[in-house]
């Protein structure tokens, strides 16, 4: 594997469920950018045993071949097969972009890291969407192996969380022309993911300066992709309200009583379409946890400790955009402790959610009673957590 990079070979990475939206977008770069070439593994064949790699341009499929399964994995598969055959391509020569075509549920975060760490450049990142569809993707809660969408035997992710993390990992989006598509629709794909730039597929530019051929080539950063991410300093979505759709940022400088937090969290899942953030529990002030709730489901897990927590020597090994943003958070007394979390949904009962998740944390007098008092309230949350 060289490390000297392929400045000519641009590799942009097109994925999501919706996959006529996908397709789409695909075939529009195809048609604006001539020469390009697409690379696609079909996991679909993946629980038979096999991952068909096919690699095409306008013109139809150039090369088709079948990847190995790695120890029972389909994403391993692409992984160890994607590289070589992106190496291939950039030995021959001629292509002006690659096009890496994932399968509907593989996620872009792998696989942006992989080709990056192949040496070669991601130059975008796009995932492709069906505004009249992502309600219902957010709402299904099915795991991806009831609708044969799972990448492994042991794939236990659902259709709306891998929805979730496809949106908003990627900066850009391709929006389908969607008939059926409404404001409202079209406004909660914008408060998910308010920093997106949002491209129509559209009609063809063969002189290859259509919006989507010029987002494929704009450029991608990696890591800042994902510190976007990261529960400690993740770019989420800001307050809004506009064509029946709402987001809520609740913040707090109180920590959260265990028990409370744990007999409303059906509620707090099911408040809302999409929930994520951080949060602190009293009884564990040390642990950063992150909230990540979709199609009724709620992830809830460790994301490490509070800086707060971590000896002033250990600062320097934390990366700078999580200094910056515990910097930004930063109280005399907690540190950066805090709940950070940010409800988008239609429908948004605000003032409801607002009361629950007051009436969850610690009162006046649990307050008052300190640290000490906190780390002996009941840990309902360890099973959760499976500590």
């Amino acid at each position: 594997m060289s490390g000297h990079g392929h400045p000519d070979l641009p590799v942009v990475i097109v994925g999501g469920l919706h996959a006529d939206a996908r397709r789409a977008a695909v075939a529009r770069l195809l048609a604006d950018v001539p020469g390009s070439v697409v690379l696609h593994h079909d996991l679909a064949t993946a629980a038979a045993g096999t991952v068909v790699r096919t690699v095409r341009d306008a013109t139809g499929v150039l090369s088709a071949g079948e990847a190995p399964l790695v120890n029972d994995c389909a994403c391993c598969a692409l992984r160890e097969d994607l590289v070589p055959e992106l190496e291939r391509l950039a030995r021959a020569g001629g292509t002006p972009l690659a096009v890496v075509e994932l399968w509907d549920s593989v996620e872009p975060k792998a696989m942006a890291e992989v080709v990056t760490a192949g040496g070669f450049t991601v130059t975008g990142v796009i995932t492709a969407v069906d505004p009249a569809l992502v309600l219902p993707y957010l709402g299904n809660g099915d795991d991806l192996a009831e609708g044969g969408l799972a990448a492994a035997a042991t794939d236990q992710r659902t259709v709306a969380d891998t929805f979730a993390r496809q949106l908003e990992y990627a900066p850009v989006l391709a929006l389908a022309d969607s008939p059926e598509a409404d404001d409202e629709d079209r406004e909660l794909l914008a408060q998910l993911h308010p920093t997106a730039r949002r491209v129509p597929i559209g009609h063809g530019d063969p002189a290859g300066s259509s919006p989507l051929a010029r987002a494929a080539r704009a450029g991608f950063d990696v890591e800042a992709a994902a510190a976007a991410q990261h529960p400690a300093c993740a770019l989420l979505p800001a307050e809004a309200d506009a064509h029946g759709v709402a987001t809520l940022v609740w913040h707090s400088r109180r920590p959260f009583h265990p028990e409370r937090l744990y007999a409303a969290l059906e509620d707090l899942t099911c408040a809302a379409a999409r929930s994520r953030g951080r949060f602190w529990l009293a009884d564990k002030a040390d642990t950063l946890l992150h909230w990540d709730a979709a199609g009724g489901a709620l992830c809830v897990e460790s994301a490490g400790p509070w800086l707060a927590s971590l000896p002033d020597a250990a600062w320097e090994m934390v990366p700078p955009v999580r200094r910056a943003a515990a910097a930004l958070d930063w109280h005399p007394e907690h540190g950066d402790r805090c709940q950070h979390l940010v409800f988008t949904s239609p429908g948004l009962d605000r003032d409801g959610l607002e009361r629950l998740l007051e009436s969850c944390l610690l009162t006046d007098a649990e307050y008052a009673a300190g640290r000490a008092a906190w780390e002996r309230l009941p840990s309902a949350f360890d099973t959760l957590l499976e500590v």
